[in-house]
């Protein structure tokens, strides 16, 4: 549809997703279309209003719940697992700074791709860091700071993120 470069140094490919595919006014499949049309790989309708995206680096699975207020800087290649869901105003970054000297501590810029695998539970506000992967079936406590991958099956929570305890398989709210 767009013939420009699909990240935000297009005007256009910005507008398009990152205000009419933000609209409340669309429904979840129309939101699927539009993103897929913009060169998202998207396999879900469940996309809440409000997300924002930098570029279309980005795969997000089948079955998969993006909330409302997601913010994804994808300068690097974000996947997004089937059947995960991330909660509202979940911030997932792929870009950083190496600590530069005292006249400019932001010294040179890095990126590193982020997955979170299938299954997977992100809390509201929480944050994934550059080069995080969350394993598939965790489960990222609310507010929580991912900025090292996390083993699969656990429950992390914290500012660094920590594992607080493991998770049984096919464990749900009663258990």
């Amino acid at each position: 549809m767009l013939d420009r470069a699909r990240n935000v140094s297009s005007r256009a490919w910005s507008f398009y997703v990152n205000v009419v595919g933000a609209s409340a006014l669309l429904t979840g499949d129309g939101r699927r279309r539009l993103y897929r049309g913009a060169g998202l790989d998207v396999h879900t309708a469940d996309i809440g209003p409000a997300c924002y995206f930098h570029s279309d680096n980005l795969q997000i699975g089948s079955g998969t719940l993006i909330n409302h207020g997601c913010h994804f800087e994808n300068v690097e290649r974000v996947e997004v697992g089937r059947n995960c869901a991330l909660g509202m105003r979940v911030l997932v970054a792929t870009s950083s700074h190496e600590l530069g000297p005292p006249e400019r501590r932001a010294g040179t810029w890095r990126l590193a791709p982020v997955r979170i695998e299938d299954g997977c539970w992100i809390g509201a506000g929480a944050i994934v860091l550059p080069g995080a992967t969350v394993g598939a079936g965790c489960v990222v406590a609310a507010g929580a700071v991912v900025r090292e991958s996390c083993d699969p099956g656990g429950l992390y929570a914290g500012v660094p993120a920590v594992r607080v305890r493991d998770l049984e398989p096919g464990a749900g709210a009663n258990t």
